[in-house]
């Protein structure tokens, strides 16, 4: 049987993969989960936030009835960025957060994930725990519910937001009077939010895809579509560009040229920046295989050293809490500041950026050149399985071959989707074309061996 739980909660197409009566279930089996740490006079408080999806006031309902019926105490603060969940968490002394989001999805599809009460996402043994009760209430729907005075109640707290600006405001390193900036909210849980945190700071702000209405969260906006940033970026004149996907996690810029920042620039930027104000720590930063080869490059040659992980933040953060590091991210933009942050914020990513930039007293444009990106190729080839793949002579001489072709200019990665039937083949070097050449030879021989 699948594992409910993905790599980030549990996702699906929203009253079809991903339907209320799991989202009720999910409710109660982490209220009893929960309350079985907790002291046994205490009612179990759950924090729950949304981003600005049509069905996310229909999960959130779910989950809350789920919670009242297993004896818990909800809290619903509304529409939030996702990292915001996880500081109340703490901050209120809840056992977990919930937020329902599917991030940089269409808004069709939406998804339930947990943090615990440290504000840190779920480890998989506990999420394996919580699907076992889902279970079990599955199975016999009578399973420990509550009644009369131990029935759980919900508390509206809308006001919860204003603490979490004022928490961004206080990480800040600076003042922004006067820069100028255009903001992308991808018409998500950013656009009640960032404006206001960015306008408190002295920004001049324009501000974009700000108006949700339940269905245009990432319509042709945000960090995955950032054409339109691009573009109102060079029409007002800004200095730099921001964008974050519907729930706020990531953040991606545009200099003043038009010109993207990936995760890997705004990495090399922010870590070059805490170097100079020693407070980098072990002079390390976390990053993830798929790292442009000028990140390790530039990073190398400002004597700062790079710690490499599997894809997925979750991996990321790992390795910074068992090490100390501070900073670490992903290409995508899910940078992670663990003086401030317990997962990814895109509104602390996009200060501390802008920050840099204030201090360094450059333009964007200049802070981009601090590292040359390498043309990436990727391939995805859809197969029959993805098991055993690495076994396979014929593949595995062919990836040999590419790599000997490339040298020292380049590299070859390939690995297994996590959520699809697909091996990705990826590549990277000076020449685009030698990249297509070697990408759709190694391609051609996995799709011949083992392509569905």
């Amino acid at each position: 049987m699948a594992r409910l739980f993905g790599t980030d909660g549990v996702r699906g197409e929203a009253n079809i993969g991903l339907r209320p009566e799991l989202a009720y279930r999910m409710g109660r089996a982490a209220t009893l989960y929960f309350g079985e740490k907790t002291d046994a006079e205490r009612r179990p408080v759950i924090v729950i936030g949304r981003d600005t999806r049509i069905s996310g006031s229909m999960f959130e309902a779910a989950l809350a009835a789920g919670i009242c019926s297993a004896g818990g105490q909800v809290v619903l603060v509304g529409v939030i960025p996702t990292p915001g969940i996880a500081y109340l968490a703490q901050q209120l002394g809840a056992v977990c957060g919930i937020v329902v989001s599917a991030s940089h999805n269409p808004f069709g599809d939406n998804g339930i994930k947990f943090f615990g009460g440290d504000g840190y996402k779920l480890p998989d043994a506990v999420e394996d725990e919580i699907e076992k009760l889902v279970a079990a209430i599955e199975q016999q729907d009578d399973f420990t519910r509550s009644y009369g005075k131990s029935m759980g109640f919900i508390d509206y707290r809308p006001e919860l937001v204003e603490r979490y600006i004022g928490y961004l405001r206080s990480t800040a390193p600076c003042r922004l009077d006067g820069l100028r900036v255009v903001l992308d909210c991808a018409n998500g849980a950013a656009s009640a939010v960032m404006p206001r945190l960015l306008e408190e700071l002295g920004c001049t702000l324009k501000v974009i895809s700000k108006t949700p209405n339940g269905v245009n969260i990432n319509d042709d906006c945000g960090s995955t579509h950032l054409e339109r940033l691009q573009a109102a970026v060079q029409k007002y004149g800004a200095d730099i560009g921001i964008a974050h996907d519907g729930d706020a996690d990531r953040c991606l810029c545009v200099d003043e040229k038009g010109n993207v920042l990936d995760g890997d620039h705004i990495l090399v930027i922010c870590a070059l920046a805490m170097k100079a104000a020693g407070t980098l720590k072990n002079d390390t930063v976390v990053s993830t295989v798929m790292a442009n080869i000028g990140f390790h490059q530039a990073l190398k040659k400002a004597g700062i050293k790079v710690e490499v992980t599997g894809v997925g933040d979750r991996y990321v953060l790992e390795n910074m809490r068992a090490n100390g590091h501070n900073i670490g991210g992903e290409q995508s933009g899910h940078i992670i500041f663990s003086d401030f942050a317990t997962t990814g914020d895109g509104l602390i990513t996009a200060t501390q950026v802008l920050c840099a930039l204030v201090k360094s007293g450059k333009k964007a444009s200049e802070l981009n050149e601090l590292m040359t990106s390498y043309p990436q190729l990727l391939v995805n080839v859809r197969v029959k399985s993805k098991e055993g793949w690495e076994e396979n002579g014929k593949i595995m001489a062919a990836i040999a071959a590419g790599e000997k072709q490339l040298g020292d200019r380049g590299r070859v990665l390939i690995r297994p989707s996590g959520t699809e039937p697909l091996i990705r083949v990826m590549a990277e070097g000076p020449d685009q074309a030698e990249l297509e050449q070697v990408c759709n030879d190694i391609a051609d021989v996995i799709k011949e061996e083992i392509g569905a």
